[in-house]
């Protein structure tokens, strides 16, 4: 077995190290900390190649600065490889400010400084390096995009330990990269201590898919850009609208649109109607798209929105976005929906929540998906196909809404946008989203049934319960048998919510019994 990261070596003397780093500035939180902690019982359980989990604005890059560091203390050469010149640039100024010596392994770079013992690597370089530095700790930065030749060499060095980030991993073929996944702390978590902003959806007019063509298991971006444009003015009528309602006037936004023509169709919209919309791409070139951005950071910013396919969801940080527009569908691509969603939760002062305006219907057709992660986290990564989402029927997505203004439903029966009463049809209502204001309740039993069975299960063990009890508790709470055996369920972190549910449950059994 290669020799661990453990011991006298780099993990064991890490208190010593982070106490340095909050000399300049960089402390740790409590579930940074315990991210740590829980690589290095992966490494000291062998798992040479992990994937650590956390959310959009989990602090993702101060843990890799901190095992960064550490590394480099040993005497160690380590590296962090990102697939993006605008992500590099923004690790090595992250680096800076902690005064943390290194290079940047990038082409043109002022920084390129191979004897470095920190490296921070363009993947396009090293592809045409056609080689890795001699490492000791590689971190894959966006580990759900890890590209082929990090893969090979991960592979192919199995002495090397390797962390991959990220906050969305759900990628196919992941599980055969990295063996272990640690998840330290939740997005529902993170909303709670202040450190994102919750969300409020409105599901409005939807692109329509049926019959469109698909490439590689997703809609094709020529079909859905041709169907975008047929709703661009429905997207900019919906804006004007939402925005003036919720914050009396335009606030910055990002939108994704379905294909490059249909986002520059939105942006010349916008322009008709009076707001400064501009639509980036691939096709423009990396100053043209600094410059574009550094003008949106600005807080007084000439630019009312930005709008793009796929560019917003790496290297973008502008946490003073308040509304976000989603009109790109997706049929199975989870991780690029969660993507989005985080790129409007940042925190801000003065933000107390992000508007986020469906016309994609990525939230309703992901809600299952997003409802486990955002209450439980990731705790397995997936070594098979991404499986297109069954596409919700008409009646759920009326019912998920209200009918009246189109907001998601939340815990109670009156709207908290426009008063509207919730009528009742039936004994389930659809709710999608799972956000701070759209708590879960027994709706989501039905709908998320092996979230909530490897819950249930994980309770039954903890209490040392027959598995009897786990099958009549699901059936209890669903009316339908458990979606897989009890031995088949994995140990998963229990929800408050059910916790409580199951407790109130085993009380009345208990009373009934004894009456």
């Amino acid at each position: 077995m290669p020799r661990c990261l453990g011991g006298s070596t780099i993990w064991r003397r890490a208190a010593k190290n982070w106490r340095r780093l909050m000399q300049n500035n960089l402390i740790l939180r409590g579930y940074q900390d315990e991210s740590l902690d829980g690589l290095r019982q992966g490494f000291a359980a062998g798992h040479r190649s992990q994937m650590l989990y956390l959310p959009t604005g989990g602090g993702k890059t101060e843990v890799a600065i901190s095992m960064l560091a550490a590394a480099a203390d040993k005497g160690h050469r380590a590296a962090m490889v990102m697939d993006r010149r605008v992500l590099c640039d923004q690790t090595s100024q992250r680096l800076e400010k902690y005064n943390i010596d290194h290079g940047v392994l990038m082409a043109g770079h002022w920084r390129y400084q191979t004897h470095k013992s920190i490296q921070i690597c363009s993947a396009q370089t090293l592809e045409k390096r056609g080689s890795f530095p001699n490492l000791k700790l590689l971190i894959v930065d966006e580990a759900h995009n890890t590209r082929a030749q990090t893969a090979e060499f991960i592979k192919n060095n199995p002495s090397i330990k390797v962390v991959g980030l990220s906050a969305s991993p759900f990628t196919r073929g992941l599980g055969g990269i990295y063996s272990n996944v640690v998840s330290t702390t939740t997005t529902e978590a993170l909303v709670n201590a202040g450190s994102l902003a919750p969300l409020r959806v409105f599901i409005c007019k939807e692109i329509d898919m049926t019959g469109a063509k698909k490439v590689g298991g997703e809609w094709s971006s020529a079909d859905a850009g041709q169907r975008g444009i047929r709703i661009t003015g429905d997207i900019v009528s919906e804006w004007i609208k939402k925005t003036f309602e919720m914050f009396g006037g335009p606030r910055k936004t990002i939108a994704f649109s379905a294909n490059v023509a249909h986002g520059q169709d939105l942006a010349e919209k916008f322009k008709q109607a009076g707001f400064n919309f501009v639509s980036i791409s691939y096709k423009d070139d990396e100053a043209t798209k600094a410059a574009i951005f550094a003008e949106f950071a600005k807080p007084d910013s000439t630019i009312h929105g930005l709008i793009a396919t796929d560019i917003l969801t790496k290297g973008f940080d502008c946490p003073d976005v308040m509304i976000g527009i989603s009109a790109r569908p997706f049929t199975k691509s989870f991780s690029s929906h969660v993507q989005q969603l985080g790129r409007t939760m940042r925190s801000f002062p003065g933000k107390d929540f992000a508007l986020w305006i469906d016309h994609s219907g990525n939230f309703l057709r992901f809600k299952d998906d997003w409802e486990a992660l955002y209450y439980n986290g990731v705790h397995e990564l997936d070594d098979g196909a991404e499986k297109p989402k069954r596409e919700p029927t008409k009646e759920e997505k009326e019912a998920a809404k209200c009918h009246k203004c189109g907001e998601l439903w939340g815990p109670k029966d009156v709207c908290q946008h426009c008063g509207a009463i919730r009528i009742r049809r039936n004994a389930v209502i659809a709710v999608a989203g799972a956000m701070e204001e759209i708590k879960i309740g027994k709706t989501v039993f039905d709908g998320n049934k092996t979230d909530l069975w490897n819950q249930i299960c994980t309770i039954v063990k903890a209490r040392g319960n027959k598995p009897g009890r786990a099958f009549h508790l699901y059936q209890d709470l669903t009316g339908r048998k458990p979606p897989k055996r009890f031995e088949d369920a994995i140990d998963v972190p229990v929800s408050s919510i059910i916790k409580n549910e199951i407790m109130r449950r085993n009380i009345a059994f208990a009373k009934g019994r004894s009456a």
